[in-house]
């Protein structure tokens, strides 16, 4: 899995920032191969700052107003 080299790659050698509207809770079911989620998830894991974002979706209010 693609996703699995670029983390294993850059393990503990370089910073990564992914960014996702799907929670990590969904993740092993969206990856389908739990040990290929298990491994990306350890990688990620490790010393990580997770940050979730949480308020009003402004796009629909750009619509909305037109």
């Amino acid at each position: 899995m693609a996703l699995l080299e670029i983390i294993e790659e850059r393990h503990k050698i370089k910073s990564t920032i992914i960014v996702t509207q799907l929670p990590v809770s969904l993740w092993h079911d969206t990856i389908g191969e739990p040990t290929i989620a298990d491994a990306i998830l350890d990688r990620l894991v490790y010393n990580s700052h997770r940050i979730e974002l949480d308020g009003p979706i402004l796009r629909m209010k750009k619509q909305t107003i037109h």
